[in-house]
């Protein structure tokens, strides 16, 4: 079972931002910027496109869905999408509030947070992800 797999299960803490039945999305804990997002599905497949052609379109729904309610939380002109699915066995979307093209750049400093101000974050995120 991946790192991601225990996270939605539940086994593993994380900041939860929004989920369903098939999707679970919470904060990356190394962040580009403030409200960096990962959104996974909870059936475990290591390559995104090995996921079924309905899944991908649900899943980058869900992840719409998700991005909309960061860009209500976190000032930021869009949110960037990116899929890399190297550094963890299970297929998964970053999404980055962006102010410019250099927030994605995935060689950046990782940001640091304090828990609060990740839980804060989560929080409102998922709000407004459950106010859609």
């Amino acid at each position: 079972m991946s790192i991601f797999s225990k996270i939605a299960a539940g086994e593993i803490p994380s900041y939860c931002c929004a989920q369903n039945e098939e999707f679970y999305a919470f904060l990356d804990i190394n962040p580009l910027q403030k409200g960096h997002t990962l959104v996974i599905p909870r059936r475990e497949v290591d390559y995104i496109f090995d996921l079924e052609d309905d899944e991908i379109g649900r899943m980058h729904i869900f992840a719409a869905h998700v991005a909309r309610a960061i860009k209500q939380v976190i000032p930021c002109v869009k949110v960037g999408v990116a899929v890399l699915g190297l550094e963890v066995p299970h297929a998964h979307i970053h999404l980055v509030p962006m102010q410019s093209e250099k927030d994605m750049r995935f060689t950046n400093p990782k940001l640091e947070f304090t828990a609060e101000e990740m839980q804060a974050t989560a929080d409102a995120i998922r709000a407004a992800f459950e106010a859609e």
